[in-house]
């Protein structure tokens, strides 16, 4: 059974660390290590720029509308082929346990974000307009 008090806080808490992990990856790109690094690598591992492009876009929505609580399940479904994607990466790369730097923290991170979409914006989200399909879902009779 769901505790519906507590619920809302637990989709906050969830949000609130999805956004902070992808806050610390973009440090991580664009503070400790120059972005061209991280593009120029991918680009030599053969993805075309159009992925990248995706991928960082992902990234800066996760962390900030994430962390706002805007549009939460539709940013956590735009998000999720990217982390898929990386899962794949570090899959055919490395080892599954994190010690060696494995595919499972992706894989989790994705399953965080699945869980999200499923959970919706949670306590403390900004108010935001619904989404022209929303508003065609809401008025569809029951």
């Amino acid at each position: 059974m769901i505790d519906q008090r507590t619920a809302p806080y637990a989709a906050f808490v969830l949000r609130i660390t999805i956004a902070g992990l992808f806050l610390a990856a973009l440090y991580g790109k664009f503070i400790l290590r120059p972005i061209s690094l991280w593009w120029n690598g991918l680009l030599k591992a053969g993805y075309p720029e159009w992925v990248l492009t995706y991928t960082l876009s992902a990234e800066f929505a996760s962390a900030v509308l994430l962390l706002l609580g805007v549009y939460t399940r539709w940013v956590s479904l735009y998000t999720l082929p990217m982390m898929l994607g990386a899962t794949h990466f570090w899959m055919v790369r490395k080892n599954f346990w994190f010690v060696e730097g494995g595919w499972e923290m992706p894989l989790v991170w994705a399953v965080m974000l699945v869980v999200q979409a499923l959970l919706g914006d949670g306590a403390f989200a900004v108010k935001v307009p619904a989404l022209p399909w929303e508003r065609r879902l809401q008025k569809a009779p029951a």
